[in-house]
């Protein structure tokens, strides 16, 4: 059976979650929001055409935009505002001069097995103090977007990759691969800008509700 994302109404989640929005934070917390690729560098493409690069910015601009309209918003920064390539040295030592909290890098997958399909989250192979806290919130990462809208779960997983390896030292630090612009169904989401606001709404809800609990796990 073809199985395909839920078809979220964002008044209706926004509505379901207002009560996380209006949760107080002990202290305000400083996320830095990776936005990957950029520029000349446009990552995975669908079959549609659609862009990774793009793809994520819309994401990232989705969750900046509903975190400052919320109640009690984060301190939430991007790696890139616009289309330009960042090195990826340069986005970590973005989050380090901003002493970030958590830092978060978007991406989407691509297979050459049309079928492949959901929601991996990658934390660092590296291990530190942030080790653990980093692994809790990616679970919790990946739950939050297969209850909420049916991506499936591929499990969190370790990875070498420069920006979990250069983050983990200072402060916890999760990959999160949005799916797969190789399968027509997942791509196909990334049609519909009701899309963007309704996965941007998902992840700072997560980032909301779990942003204080995370710190009760850390090594």
């Amino acid at each position: 059976m073809k199985k395909v994302l839920k078809n979220v109404s964002f008044v209706f989640l926004l509505l379901k979650m207002c009560i996380i929005f209006g949760q107080e934070s002990s202290t305000q917390k400083r996320i830095v929001i990776d936005v990957g690729h950029g520029g000349n560098d446009s990552g995975a493409i669908g079959a549609n055409g659609i862009q990774e690069k793009d793809i994520v910015l819309d994401v990232a601009n989705a969750i900046l935009k509903l975190n400052n309209e919320s109640d009690t918003p984060l301190d939430i920064y991007l790696t890139r505002y616009t289309d330009t390539l960042i090195s990826l040295s340069d986005r970590t030592k973005l989050a380090k001069a901003l002493k970030a909290d958590l830092f978060v890098s978007l991406h989407c997958n691509h297979s050459d097995n049309e079928n492949a399909r959901g929601i991996e989250v990658y934390v660092s192979k590296k291990q530190s103090a942030y080790s653990r806290a980093s692994a809790w919130f990616a679970f919790q990462l990946q739950a939050a977007l297969k209850i909420e809208l049916g991506f499936e779960r591929r499990g969190v997983k370790f990875a070498n990759f420069q920006v979990l390896r250069e983050t983990i030292v200072y402060c916890s630090s999760v990959l999160l691969e949005l799916g797969f612009l190789s399968n027509g169904d997942e791509s196909g989401y990334y049609r519909e800008l009701e899309s963007y606001r309704v996965l941007g709404l998902v992840i700072v809800e997560s980032l909301i509700k779990n942003i204080d609990n995370y710190e009760r796990v850390k090594d």
